[in-house]
Parts: C-alpha cells; structure tokens; sequence
C-alpha cells in the first residue's frame, strides 16, 4: 500500500485518469472528490463489499436452480 500526505485542495492521480482531491478536513473526517471515467465504477468500500456478498448469493442461488433443472 502507498501511503500518501495530502492537504486540503491537493490531489493525487491514478493511470493518468483517475484523480482524487482532497475537499475538506474536519477532525478525524475527509472528504474526498473522485473524478474518474463513468466507465469506472467507484464505491466506497462497504457498498463495494456487499454488491460482492449479493452477486456471490445470487451465483450459488443460480447455479442451485441450474442443477435442480439438470436433475429432472
């Protein structure tokens, strides 16, 4: 992992189309601006997380109605 510092209004960039600024501070809080390609998706980690769990389900829920249809 790169660990980087960064103030307020300065920015990092990421394959030459990814860019991250660095709005606000307040205490323990960051606020971030993403500006990147609407063709990559960003989330924050614990959306991202869970879209996973959702497509793992729905893979295994899937793939049990194809067996079950395979079986008869």
């Amino acid at each position: 992992m790169l660990a980087l510092s960064r103030k307020k209004n300065e920015s990092i960039v990421i394959n030459s189309d990814i860019e991250i600024t660095v709005l606000d501070i307040r205490g323990d809080q960051v606020k971030i601006g993403i500006a990147a390609p609407k063709s990559v998706p960003v989330y924050r980690k614990e959306v991202y997380l869970q879209i996973q769990e959702a497509n793992k389900a729905a893979s295994v829920s899937e793939g049990m109605e194809s067996l079950k249809n395979l079986l008869k």
